[in-house]
């Protein structure tokens, strides 16, 4: 395939993902919708983990994590010149 290194990548990445088996796990959303997420085998691994720390099913997990409040982006510090324009 004559494909620029960065679109071969794109592609491979893409078939590495698509033979990985994903793992569904249905959850109640805060809202409470019904939820059907799929997680790839190492995700699936990493809430195994945290469902047994907190000793909780996974789909209690998810639905607890549904209420931690999204990363907002830090805002931005003022300048000097901004200062003195609103000064």
């Amino acid at each position: 395939m004559n494909l620029p290194a960065a679109d071969q990548d794109f592609l491979r990445d893409l078939i590495k993902f698509a033979r990985q088996r994903p793992n569904p796990v249905s959850w109640v959303d805060r809202d409470g919708t019904a939820r059907v997420t799929s997680l790839l085998p190492a995700e699936m691994d990493h809430l195994n983990r945290l469902a047994h720390q907190l000793r909780l099913s996974k789909s209690a997990v998810l639905q607890q994590g549904a209420f931690i409040s999204a990363k907002s982006s830090p805002k931005p510090k003022p300048t000097d010149d901004a200062v003195e324009e609103s000064g």
